[in-house]
């Protein structure tokens, strides 16, 4: 069969290079038993993780991508599934604790990290390609780059920039590098403070990113101020998981307007 033809509105960008994907696929932990592996393509991830210990598992939206994959790696079987990754119940579909893998579509690529946050508890690793800029600011501690995912990752993961990759080794080449990230869950069973109101907390500080926490944390009443006197005059991108975490322990109810 001849090779797939990527589909802009797919965010396609197929990898070329093995031994980059080679590369990718060794990033999974030792003890991995289910691996899930979305926007397979042409399989070019797949077939190294097909010659693994563990189960496979392959995501892909794309019916030609599907028809390619039945015919190249019969060995999937009934492991492949036609459909939208982000529209799937995680919980029904795998019944297990799997690893996220694969060359995410740019387009989806954050929605499918906020997807991996919401299961946590179920995905205990997450290897992908992205974006540069995007897993530059997934991996920022602090500082400019640093986002909303950044912070809600950071609180469950920990999470690692691997690797650059540059645009000639995919087709059709994109306008960007790419970065590989690897995130494990980390330690922590649940947050100290409530989850929602950190969100909270957290997307009203990056909402208005130039602004001290002072201001943008105006529409909130602040409970006993004097303990957070420090975190106040800093901006959102300078805080850590942590520091986030201590401010929602002092963030009260929304001001009445």
């Amino acid at each position: 069969m001849k090779n797939v033809r990527a589909k802009k509105h797919l965010g396609q960008h197929f990898l070329n290079d093995k031994q980059i994907a080679f590369n990718i696929t060794n990033l999974l932990s030792d003890g991995a038993q289910n691996v899930v592996e979305i926007g397979p393509g042409m399989g070019i991830l797949t077939q190294f993780l097909v010659k693994k210990d563990f189960i496979t598992e392959v995501v892909e939206i794309d019916t030609e991508s599907v028809f390619y994959l039945r015919l190249n790696y019969p060995q999937l079987a009934d492991k492949i599934t036609e459909g939208d990754f982000l529209q799937l119940n995680l919980e029904e579909k795998y019944p297990y604790n799997f690893s996220l893998i694969g060359n995410f579509p740019y387009n989806i690529s954050s929605q499918i990290l906020f997807k991996a946050f919401e299961n946590r508890d179920q995905i205990p690793e997450v290897i992908g390609l992205f974006q540069k800029e995007v897993a530059e600011s997934i991996a920022c501690k602090k500082g400019k780059k640093r986002g909303v995912l950044s912070v809600f990752l950071q609180a469950f993961y920990d999470v690692e920039y691997c690797f650059t990759v540059n645009e000639d080794v995919f087709t059709p080449p994109p306008k960007v590098k790419s970065g590989v990230l690897k995130l494990v869950r980390n330690s922590r069973k649940e947050l100290p403070v409530d989850e929602q109101k950190f969100k909270l907390v957290v997307k009203a500080g990056f909402n208005q990113r130039r602004k001290t926490l002072r201001n943008a944390l105006k529409p909130f009443i602040l409970i006993n101020e004097s303990e957070i006197v420090n975190l106040l005059p800093l901006r959102a991108e300078q805080l850590s998981v942590d520091d986030f975490i201590k401010l929602t322990n002092h963030v009260g109810e929304i001001r009445n307007k």
